[in-house]
């Protein structure tokens, strides 16, 4: 039981700072802004920033800029937008070769929902109740 604790513990902290699958292959950077460190992987006009130290209630905020400034400083260009978490950052890049790179826009999600019958609970004036939704 305790070989098997241990495995799961070094699995699980050797993907800490794996690089997504768009970034697989590019070497990663070691960068401190801040105090915040990150693993920074460029790929042509996109870049990527994982967040490795540990941080107390990091919020993505602050986080957001620091990554930002991160990703700027290894590929030498223009971010952006930052997207993403406190723990993985993602960047469109202006390196000056043409226009940025267009973000992905998915198509609109249509939802139908219907009220769940004897789910209605009246509270203070106000009347809450669970839907049941399909998307399409």
């Amino acid at each position: 039981m305790r070989f098997l604790s241990a495995l799961s513990a070094a699995i699980f902290l050797i993907a800490c700072n794996t690089a997504s699958p768009a970034f697989r292959g590019a070497a990663p950077t070691r960068v401190t802004v801040q105090g915040s460190t990150f693993d920074v992987r460029v790929k042509a006009d996109r870049a990527e920033a994982i967040r490795v130290n540990v941080e107390y209630a990091p919020r993505f905020g602050p986080i957001q800029a620091r990554a930002g400034a991160a990703m700027a400083m290894v590929s030498g260009c223009q971010v952006v937008e930052v997207t993403g978490d406190q723990a993985q950052a993602f960047a469109r890049l202006d390196c000056g070769n043409g226009p940025p790179p267009k973000r992905k826009r998915s198509a609109p999600l249509e939802i139908e929902c219907t009220p769940v019958p004897g789910s209605e609970i009246a509270i203070a004036g106000e009347v809450s109740l669970d839907l049941d939704c399909a998307a399409f």
